[in-house]
């Protein structure tokens, strides 16, 4: 398949330099179902980046599009801010019956905003205004978000830097295994919060994600998440598990942590909890952390009911037998062994690779190939993002429905890219 990209238009004169996928996918996209989407001239892309991770069902999945349609053509509401709506009321009976009983957690919902940045401001804010402290600590090659409190705690100095200000009461600490594991665990922390002359003011709250993303697939380790939640308890520090990406199924679980057994104060979810690529976020904390006074927080379109109707449907689908988690880690070890055969083909120098159910990553010793693999990907038919600092990394987030088949597909293409940039 031979792409031309399209001709100078509307985006390149009007749309703002900022935007982004654009550049890597020279396409004009007009239609997309399940795994794939369309361009206006008639190519196919197996679709391996998934809205970010926010189309874990797949583009236009018809039980949750039949939902949607069936909604809007008997005039549900569609905007509600925070009044009750009988949208509302089905998608947190579902969640809770389908979700947080299964599991024994015990948390209140929250709607703070559209986005996964709105769910880790509230956290931030919520955690800060619990424990009457300011300071939040992060980890190295954390992505939690591009408004200001979410970019303090992000690690990624290109994003941090268009923020145009200092982002102050945030401070990094060595992700797991970040010194090739010749440093115990939390040395460095511990250390910290018990010398009174260190400089660290006490901080409210950790806040880490469980498989870092946008940071290049980098995976904790069961023992050190439970670490990290000893750690809090111990030094009276709420734990924030930013859940945004690599919740809602995308490892195997539901949540991401479940593997850890840990129970998080706050956990923040958003992207695929609408199921529909609908913008909808959630912010869950224990019940005793509810301290929030009428309107504290609050924003204009917190209440979109389309998106909860489409993510009562995909719980209800997807998520009340237990298969789809099956399915996940199935997937998980059929892409695993792919990758396994790439880097054996590579004769294992200067590639290597990394994951859980269906996010991965491989990376690249020659940090450019990475990005010269997805190009080549394009060219095939695929959809394929980098990730990590210096976008040394191509992940691989495909839809939790893909078939075996599908995957397999895609998979051949990343080998064929891969041999092709070499």
């Amino acid at each position: 398949m031979t792409i031309t990209p399209p001709a100078l238009s509307v985006f390149e004169t009007l749309e703002s330099e900022v935007r982004s996928y654009c550049r890597g996918w020279p396409a004009v996209f007009d239609r997309a179902q399940g795994s794939h989407l369309h361009d206006e001239d008639g190519h196919t892309y197996l679709d391996f980046f998934a809205g970010a991770g926010s189309l874990n069902y797949g583009h236009n999945n018809p039980v949750l599009k039949r939902a949607l349609i069936d909604y809007i053509e008997r005039d549900g509401i569609t905007h509600g801010l925070d009044m009750a709506t009988t949208a509302k009321r089905a998608f947190l009976e579902s969640f809770q019956n389908v979700i947080l009983r299964p599991r024994d957690l015990p948390y209140k919902v929250m709607f703070p905003g559209p986005t996964g940045t709105n769910a880790v401001e509230s956290a931030l804010k919520l955690a800060r205004k619990v424990k009457g402290r300011e300071a939040i600590v992060s980890f190295t090659n954390a992505f939690h978000g591009m408004s200001l409190g979410s970019l303090a705690v992000t690690g990624n100095a290109f994003k941090r830097a268009g923020a145009g200000i200092p982002l102050v009461h945030g401070t990094p600490m060595p992700f797991d295994n970040y010194f090739d594991g010749q440093v115990p665990d939390f040395l460095w922390f511990e250390r910290l919060l018990e010398d009174q002359g260190s400089g660290l003011n006490k901080p409210a709250a950790v806040i880490v994600e469980t498989v870092q993303g946008e940071g290049g697939i980098n995976v904790a380790r069961a023992e050190w998440l439970r670490a990290l939640q000893e750690l809090c308890h111990r030094q009276d520090m709420l734990l924030i598990v930013d859940d945004i990406q690599m919740g809602c199924g995308r490892t195997g679980g539901f949540f991401s942590f479940e593997e850890a057994g840990i129970v998080p104060d706050i956990v923040t979810v958003s992207k695929s909890i609408s199921g529909y690529g609908l913008p909808l976020a959630l912010t869950l904390f224990k019940p005793e952390l509810d301290i929030w006074e009428p309107g504290e927080h609050n924003g204009t379109f917190r209440g979109n009911n389309p998106a909860f109707v489409t993510a009562a449907a995909a719980l209800n689908t997807y998520w009340a037998d237990g298969q789809m988690e099956k399915q996940t880690i199935a997937r998980g070890e059929q892409v695993e062994r792919a990758l396994l055969a790439i880097v054996d083909e590579m004769g294992g120098e200067g590639v290597s690779f990394r994951g859980r159910g269906l996010v991965w990553g491989m990376e690249f010793d020659d940090k450019p190939r990475a990005s010269a693999v997805c190009a080549r990907a394009f060219e095939l038919g695929l959809l394929l993002e980098t990730s990590g600092p210096e976008s040394e990394v191509v992940k691989l987030l495909p839809p939790l429905t893909i078939s075996s088949d599908e995957l397999d597909e895609g998979l051949r293409i990343l080998a064929r890219s891969v041999r092709e940039t070499a």
